[in-house]
């Protein structure tokens, strides 16, 4: 059995790096520095890898466990994992692999149509290469979505309503990545399905998103306002999609290797839910859904940190 007693282990937070999403990384590696230490954790310290030093500082912290507290490009994506793994040092989340594959919204879409998880209609376009606006709309329409194939916190997405805010948007999301996806809009309820563990994930309740009044999507604005302001659990589904929700939000996980933990956010229609990403290292801040979700059944945020732990150890062996 993994040594899993907080007083002997050195533990390591990474947060804050070079993504679009390093103010909310810190923020995250701060509640998760916190939750630690409330959970008993003697020793808790903090690097951001975009720090000079911060690899040198890693390799010669002697830490038991890494807890990554990292979001976007080089925190999701298999690039600190792969690092990890170098020093070998054990992390909490999804291996190298999954990782990478999970934070390409491209790559994840195709490992969820083998899986069986519905989809929306999509086209992908890469940087330079030329594209179709007619084209493009005869696929998925004219109301759809178009985002970066890499990122999160919904930074890059815009919402096209008319045929004519195509070029736009397509040059928005092209800003932050080489390849962009743009997705047919699926009507329904959204909604975030959380799953926790490794070989036998459970999933946790679901959480109903309401953007609010004058959101037209859960943007990054909506996305870190109080939680009680636009999170709704357990969602309000029929048991039918409910279960189904959960189910399909266990079977990407396990599709995508997930390891420890991840989220993944559905829109609910009449035909049941579609799938729109897997978040393989949810954010931990305050008003984020997992930790959220997590609460619902009895999981307080230092428990949950201190559960990640376990898990990143019992997945490393240790």
């Amino acid at each position: 059995m993994p040594n899993t007693d907080p007083a002997s282990l050195r533990v390591v937070v990474l947060a804050g790096g070079r993504s679009s999403e390093r103010e909310i990384s810190l923020e995250s590696g701060a509640a998760i520095k916190k939750g630690l230490i409330d959970a008993g954790f003697a020793s808790v310290d903090m690097i951001d890898p975009s720090d000079e030093g911060a690899i040198v500082a890693l390799a010669q912290g002697g830490y038991d466990v890494a807890f990554i507290g990292l979001h976007g490009e080089g925190g999701e994506d298999g690039t600190i994992q792969g690092v990890l793994e170098w020093l070998g040092i054990p992390y909490t989340g999804s291996g190298v692999i999954a990782s990478g594959t999970a934070s390409d919204k491209v790559l994840a879409k195709l490992v969820y149509q083998r899986a069986g998880i519905p989809t929306s209609p999509d086209v992908v376009l890469t940087k330079g290469e030329p594209y179709s606006v007619d084209e493009i709309v005869e696929k998925v329409g004219t109301s759809c979505f178009v985002k970066p194939a890499i990122n999160g916190s919904s930074f890059g997405v815009t919402p096209v309503h008319s045929a004519d805010e195509l070029d736009a948007a397509i040059a928005t999301a092209f800003e932050l990545d080489n390849k962009i996806l743009i997705e047919k809009r699926i009507v329904g309820t959204e909604i975030s399905v959380g799953v926790l563990g490794n070989k036998h994930p459970r999933p946790l309740p679901i959480v109903e998103i309401n953007p609010g009044e004058g959101a037209e999507f859960y943007d990054l604005k909506v996305k870190y306002e109080p939680a009680e302001l636009h999170h709704i659990c357990p969602a309000r589904l029929s048991p039918e999609d409910y279960a189904r929700a959960q189910e399909l939000a266990a079977l990407a996980h396990d599709a995508l290797g997930c390891s420890g933990y991840s989220r993944s956010d559905f829109i609910v229609s009449e035909d049941g839910p579609v799938i729109i990403e897997t978040n393989n290292l949810p954010g931990m801040t305050p008003t984020s859904l997992f930790p959220d979700e997590a609460r619902h059944v009895g999981i307080e945020f230092a428990d949950l940190v201190r559960t990640l732990v376990e898990l990143a150890l019992e997945r490393a062996g240790k």
